[in-house]
């Protein structure tokens, strides 16, 4: 059994060395505060026949899908972020969906691969904690080693003719004045989701308990604090249980595909 290495120990590896580990199947975990200040990226991975219309409701829906990368069919080489970037390997947890069911969550998807698999990299907000982090905001889940919090709400997407679903969003509580600089720096990355979609009571947007988060990792908010919420990648993951494709393979919530391009030059 491959022995496996902790999050502390793959904080000092760039991104490749990283890659690598992950690929020899040496970490699973959430890859939040990884990288070196690198673009993470939410995956999704489709035939062709849906690949071509996941396509359009990502121009649709950019918020929740900013593309930052497309393979060509069959091959599953990404060609923009980096060098040698197998996405059959190199992501430390999948999800395979099958007629919108999940069945499967391996840690390496080379059995799955078909010649006409197309797979899509979308920016996540990962990528703008950073920023945020040197502008003196604090993350409680990076602070505590956890996986941020996503919840799925009662927003609609824009769909397409077979794709359709809930928007999903991430949530980071902040107090006010945090909360207003943080508006100001995401909106500069539209690349990486840009600004907040709401703030402040999450049952107007449909979520019932921040306790109970729909994937990640549940933090605290103190009493000073204030939710924040941004749209967020995983949002694909209730597009495809919504719209039953007969084969869709993601990323798992948080564990991302870490590239070599940096996050400043997003």
């Amino acid at each position: 059994m491959t022995p496996l290495m902790s999050f502390e120990q793959l904080l000092p590896c760039d991104p490749p060395t990283l890659r690598q580990h992950i690929a020899a199947g040496q970490y699973q975990g959430h890859t939040s505060g990884l990288g070196q200040g690198r673009v993470q990226a939410n995956i999704v991975m489709l035939p062709q026949d849906w690949a071509n219309e996941f396509l359009r409701f990502c121009t649709l829906n950019r918020q929740a899908c900013p593309l930052l990368d497309v393979t060509e069919p069959g091959d599953p080489f990404f060609r923009h972020l980096g060098s040698a970037i197998d996405i059959r390997h190199d992501v430390p947890r999948y999800k395979v969906y099958r007629d919108g069911e999940l069945c499967e969550e391996p840690q390496d998807i080379a059995h799955l691969w078909q010649d006409d698999m197309v797979a899509f990299a979308i920016g996540c907000s990962f990528s703008f904690e950073q920023p945020l982090l040197d502008a003196g905001i604090r993350l409680r889940h990076i602070e505590q080693g956890l996986n941020v919090a996503m919840y799925q709400t009662n927003i609609d997407t824009r769909p397409t003719a077979r794709l359709r679903g809930k928007l999903v969003v991430s949530m980071r509580p902040m107090k006010a004045a945090a909360a207003i600089q943080a508006i100001q720096i995401t909106a500069r990355m539209p690349n990486v989701h840009g600004a907040p979609v709401h703030i402040g009571d999450p049952a107007l947007i449909g979520i019932a308990s921040l306790n109970a988060p729909d994937y990640g990792d549940a933090v605290s908010i103190e009493a000073d604090e204030i939710p924040v919420f941004w749209a967020c990648g995983v949002t694909p993951q209730s597009v495809v249980q919504a719209s039953r494709p007969p084969l869709c393979i993601t990323h798992a919530p948080g564990c991302m595909l870490v590239t070599d391009v940096y996050n400043r030059d997003l």
